[in-house]
């Protein structure tokens, strides 16, 4: 059955952390794969989880920089992972599997935003990739031991899909790049494949969703000019935080970590989430809370899996697609 796109009166909210979220849950003999969770709200991420008594694996491009950063964590494990090169994904979704474990909870965490024009793999465009087609290629490699667990998959989306829906006829930005719009595209990819995942994976009792973890001050921004930063109202001329909005990394964690663990959720999935409760659907216009339409539509959503599909070469579905 197919999940409403509106709120469920959580009691949960925008200032909610992890901690609060959790209360209550025993996460003990659970497996949670975290992708970049050795930093920003990531790490926020794999403390909360790793606190809560579940095993987590950290798959990280920068292997030595998470083993330090997650140190002081127990029950974390770093493993290698290059979410914009195949073969990595591959390496990593093989060893996995090669240790006969299976998994609970698969959080798509790790993205890039607003980069300057960069081509990996084929020529990909890195944010579309990065954010995307690596964690397509991951969730469907970990495919058999994702249905063994019965495991939730939560994607990291961001309000910033509504700068742009999939650009059909340009995925690539071969035409000339904007990194806003090719962001905004890597963003509603990562919402409408939860939207697939969830049709194609409910039946194994496994079940999708998209976040928006809100406006947080981490190392995301990295490819944001002081400029932007100062006209977008973030900081202020001292370069101090001026937004009164943002989140800390507690506050920012909470949406992902509610949506791979809450049983409000249970029997639901699809859906995009913000503030720690299913989001209501957006208006057009001006940058706002809520998920815009393209970005939960099924038809897209089953378009762009066939797309990644050919491009990877990777469809853990291909008999019933």
């Amino acid at each position: 059955m197919a999940t409403a796109q509106h709120r469920i009166g959580s009691g949960f909210g925008a200032r909610s952390t992890t901690a609060e979220v959790l209360r209550g849950i025993d996460l003990t003999g659970k497996l949670a794969i975290v992708t970049g969770g050795y930093s920003g709200i990531g790490l926020e991420t794999t403390r909360a989880l790793a606190g809560a008594g579940a095993h987590v694996v950290v798959p990280a491009r920068r292997r030595a920089v998470a083993q330090e950063a997650v140190a002081g964590i127990h029950g974390v494990e770093v493993d290698e992972l290059d979410l914009s090169d195949l073969e990595s994904v591959r390496g990593f979704s093989e060893r996995f599997i090669a240790s006969g474990r299976s998994i609970d909870l698969l959080i798509n965490n790790a993205g890039i935003m607003a980069s300057p024009e960069t081509r990996v793999g084929p020529g990909w465009e890195a944010q579309f990739a990065t954010n995307h087609l690596g964690h397509y290629a991951l969730a469907n490699r970990l495919w058999p031991v994702i249905a063994q667990g019965g495991a939730r998959v939560v994607t990291v989306s961001s309000n910033g899909h509504q700068f742009s829906g999939i650009h059909w006829d340009d995925v690539q930005f071969e035409h000339g790049y904007d990194k806003w719009q090719a962001y905004g595209q890597a963003k509603t990819a990562n919402a409408l494949f939860a939207v697939q995942l969830d049709v194609l994976g409910r039946d194994a009792g496994v079940r999708a969703f998209s976040v928006h973890p809100g406006a947080i001050a981490t190392q995301l921004g990295r490819h944001v000019s002081r400029e932007e930063m100062l006209a977008a109202g973030w900081i202020d001329e001292d370069g101090n935080p001026a937004n009164a909005g943002f989140k800390t990394s507690a506050q920012g964690a909470a949406t992902q970590v509610w949506a791979a663990t809450s049983p409000q959720l249970a029997g639901m999935g699809g859906v995009y989430c913000e503030d720690c409760d299913i989001a209501e659907p957006a208006g057009d216009g001006e940058l706002t809370g809520g998920v815009r339409t393209y970005a939960t539509d099924p038809g897209q959503a089953a378009r762009l899996w066939r797309l990644s599909a050919e491009l990877t070469g990777v469809d853990a579905f291909a008999a019933t697609v």
